[in-house]
């Protein structure tokens, strides 16, 4: 009797056993994805992008990296696996090109203008770039190699002054939160990162900034595990729809 009840209870263990095996078996190929490494002042816009890309391509997933541009191009150029860039300048963009990682030019589909933030009312009575320069005043922007930085240091030869900023950050993202947690009186941000704080900050335009557009480049990486999907989201980007979000949110045509 009891070993009846034993062999019973194996058989049931190994049917038990085997049924888990076969719903794991059935469960099909992982989802495909791509992986867009993108410039930290995209990620409002490419993330509704995103939605809208999954939604014209179900089943297949969008991954991002949001990062400075130049940290981003430093990342594939040592071996990042991505299968699309999407710079805030084009002299990032061009690194990944001369490294010999993308799939064909890429193509320019979009441009920002720089922007001073600082804390709501601007309490510190920014009027100008050249406020800046002025003494007492804890100013944040974006380190030299970064997109954001090289347009900063345009408008400083522009406007004939030199900042001495308290901190460089990494990228634009960074600036901006050292403004809204009042860590900087005033940080250089671009004009869809203070469209995107509201009234988190308040916003002083400059003339100089109009000798300091960046353009943002988008392309294929050679090395692309889904290059079909690559495509696609490039093509979402520069076309009607795409463009229709990044205009909300703040960015002019390339």
């Amino acid at each position: 009797m009891w070993r009846t009840r034993a062999v019973s209870g194996a058989v049931a263990v190994m049917l038990a056993a085997g049924s888990t095996g076969l719903t794991g078996c059935s469960s099909g190929p992982a989802t495909p994805s791509i992986t867009v490494f993108a410039a930290a002042s995209l990620r409002p816009a490419f993330t509704e992008i995103a939605e809208q890309f999954k939604t014209d391509h179900p089943g297949v997933e969008v991954k991002f990296n949001f990062a400075g541009s130049s940290d981003l191009a430093t990342q594939l150029t040592q071996g990042a696996a991505a299968d699309v860039f999407a710079s805030a300048n084009t002299a990032q963009m061009d690194k990944v090109a001369q490294a010999g990682l993308l799939d064909g030019p890429a193509v320019p589909f979009a441009s920002n203008t720089l922007v001073i933030v600082t804390a709501p009312g601007n309490p510190r009575a920014v009027r100008s770039f050249a406020d800046l320069a002025g003494p007492g005043l804890a100013v944040v922007v974006c380190q030299p190699p970064v997109p954001c930085g090289a347009a900063t240091h345009k408008a400083e030869d522009a406007a004939g002054v030199r900042v001495n900023p308290v901190s460089e950050e990494s990228d634009v993202t960074d600036v901006l939160n050292k403004v809204t947690t009042g860590q900087a009186d005033a940080g250089v941000v671009y004009r869809t990162d203070a469209l995107n704080a509201g009234d988190k900050v308040a916003t002083v335009e400059f003339p100089e900034a109009a000798g300091a557009v960046n353009t943002y480049p988008i392309g294929v990486l050679k090395a692309a595990a889904q290059p079909g999907p690559a495509q696609q989201f490039v093509d979402l980007v520069t076309g009607a729809a795409g463009q229709k979000i990044l205009h909300v949110a703040g960015f002019g045509k390339p």
